[in-house]
């Protein structure tokens, strides 16, 4: 079986991605090359440098790497924003907007070298769209919600429980949370996400999650599925993971 590599949520934090494709290539030059990485969704805001995240994750695809990039809530507002007229997602919190601070996405917009501090929301709506590579919004609007290998369904969210994987819709894929959190059932698939950060990448049987929290300065996550086994890939190599026993 083909060897999938799962990154989690990056949130702008290019020295962080660079560090963990790495640890990546140094795994495939000892255990073989046939290989598949996926990047979970959540590419850009909060970090520092978004715009250098898409910028590596656009050049790796264009040079052939084998690389799977999936999209997560935070890209689909980034994406709806950079519409004309913006567009809000209709799924998040009334109290919040994408350029709200807790989003992150001004950090995002002044990595483009946008003006953030010093625009009304008009004239920053412009200068975002502007300033934003039209390679960088067609990317975003293109990405993909859920890869599947043999054993395991790739997704940035979770899953909607007793839907069938291939009838699973986008919203669900990007947004969802205590539904698919609190479902122990086999959702045909070993899913493996990010999206609701966590103290460690935890295996919980039927889903892993690795959003360790990269977002907030803390570690970027990666693992490795092959068949029914899940490792930890860190600068030291792997360490095996397993869901706690009954």
């Amino acid at each position: 079986m083909r060897r999938i590599y799962a990154i989690g949520d990056i949130h702008g934090q290019l020295e962080k991605l660079r560090e963990v494709h790495r640890w990546i290539s140094a795994d495939r030059a000892r255990n073989g090359d046939d290989t598949i990485v996926v990047h979970v969704g959540d590419l850009v805001d909060r970090g520092p440098d978004s715009a250098g995240v898409l910028d590596l994750l656009i050049t790796g695809l264009t040079r052939g790497e084998p690389w799977v990039v999936l999209k997560g809530n935070h890209d689909r507002m980034m994406s709806y924003f950079l519409e004309r007229p913006s567009r809000r997602d209709h799924l998040l919190s009334s109290k919040h907007e994408w350029l709200n601070k807790g989003l992150g996405g001004r950090t995002t917009l002044a990595s483009y070298g946008v003006d953030v501090d010093n625009l009304d929301d008009s004239a920053l709506h412009e200068a975002a769209i502007s300033a934003v590579p039209e390679a960088h919004k067609s990317f975003l609007g293109g990405l993909e919600t859920i890869f599947q290998s043999e054993t395991a369904a790739f997704v940035h969210a979770g899953v909607r429980p007793g839907i069938p994987l291939n009838a699973q819709i986008e919203d669900d894929l990007v947004w969802i949370r205590r539904e698919f959190h609190e479902d122990t059932r086999n959702h045909g698939a070993l899913i493996v996400h990010g999206h609701t950060p966590v103290d460690a990448v935890t295996h919980y049987g039927n889903r892993v999650n690795i959003d360790t929290g990269a977002a907030y300065g803390h570690a970027l996550s990666v693992v490795i599925v092959e068949g029914p086994k899940v490792w930890q890939l860190d600068e030291n190599g792997r360490t095996s993971l397993a869901p706690p026993e009954e």
